[in-house]
C-alpha cells in the first residue's frame, strides 16, 4: 500500500523541512515525494536535515504545480489545520488512511501538506476528495510540516504492517474493477463543463466565479470511476454538436 501513495508538498520555503520530511517518510517506508513549485530546492538544509535519506530527495519530482503533482491520482488528501469556510469531507488520519486501504488495488494516492505559513489555498483544496485533520490542541493546532508528515506516514506503515500480519479488523470488500478517475482527468471534465456553460452563456466566459468550484466539489465528492467520466464527457459532447447544429439551421 505504501508504494502508492505519494506525499506532496507546496511551495515549501525552507529547504531544512523537506529534508525533514524525507527522513519522516522513509522511516516510514514511503518513496514518493513531490515537490510542487518549492522555495529553494536542491539546497544543503534540505540533504543536513534528511540525515541519510539523501535517495529520497535525488528522487524527489518537482512539479510547476498541484495539477502535475495530482496527475494519476485517483484519492486526494488535503491536510489542514485550520477551519475552513468550506464544507468538505474531513477525516482523521486514522481514518484516511482507512480509507486509503479501501481503494482499488494499485490506486494511486496523494496525501497534500501546505505551506508552513498558511497552508494550503481554498482552490488547492478544492482539488481533493477529502481534508485530514490532526486532532491537537485546539490553543495550539499547528504544526511542523515534518511531524504532520510523521503523523501521516505512521499511520500508513502501521496499517500496512497490521495487513501484511493479518491483524486487526478484517472488512469484506467488493473489489473494484473500474477504477475511479484520475485528478487530471478530472480537471478535463471540470474545464468540458466550462466550455459548454460559456458556450450556452450559462456563465460570463472567462468569469466562472464560485460556479466552477462548486462544480468541482460536487465531482472530487462523489468520486466518479472512468465509466460515469464518460458518460458526461459524452453527454457534454452531444449538447456542443446539438448547439453547433442549431446555430447553422438559424
Amino acid at each position: 500500500m505504501n508504494s502508492n501513495v505519494r506525499f506532496v508538498l507546496v511551495n515549501t520555503s525552507h529547504p531544512g523541512n523537506i529534508g525533514a520530511v524525507a527522513r519522516a517518510m522513509k522511516n516510514m517506508s514511503l518513496k514518493q515525494l513531490y515537490l510542487v513549485d518549492p522555495k529553494c530546492f536542491p539546497h544543503a538544509d534540505a540533504t543536513a536535515r534528511a540525515s541519510g535519506a539523501d535517495d529520497l530527495l535525488e528522487e524527489a519530482k518537482v512539479c510547476a504545480t498541484l495539477e502535475e503533482a495530482l496527475i494519476g491520482c485517483e484519492l486526494v488528501f488535503a491536510s489542514s489545520a485550520r477551519s475552513r469556510r468550506l464544507s468538505w469531507p474531513t477525516l482523521t488520519p486514522r481514518a484516511s488512511i482507512t480509507a486509503i486501504s479501501e481503494a482499488r488495488a494499485g490506486a494511486a494516492v496523494a496525501i497534500v501538506f501546505g505551506r508552513e505559513n498558511s497552508g494550503l489555498t481554498n482552490d488547492e483544496i478544492a482539488k481533493c476528495n477529502y481534508l485530514v485533520s490532526i486532532p491537537s490542541n485546539p490553543q495550539y493546532s499547528s504544526l511542523n510540516i515534518a511531524a504532520a508528515v510523521q503523523i501521516l506516514a505512521y499511520e500508513l506503515q502501521l496499517k500496512s504492517m497490521e495487513e501484511q500480519a493479518g491483524k486487526g479488523l478484517q472488512v469484506e470488500k467488493t473489489m473494484k474493477t473500474v477504477r475511479l478517475v484520475t485528478s487530471d482527468e478530472l480537471e478535463g471534465l471540470v474545464g468540458h463543463f466550462q466550455r459548454v456553460m460559456e458556450e450556452l452563456e450559462f456563465i460570463e466566459p472567462g468569469k466562472p466565479k464560485t460556479v466552477m468550484r462548486r462544480l468541482r466539489r460536487l465531482f472530487t465528492r462523489s468520486k466518479l470511476d472512468v465509466d460515469e467520466l464518460n458518460i458526461f464527457r459524452g453527454l457534454l459532447s452531444a449538447v456542443q454538436n446539438k448547439f453547433k447544429l442549431l446555430n447553422n439551421n438559424t
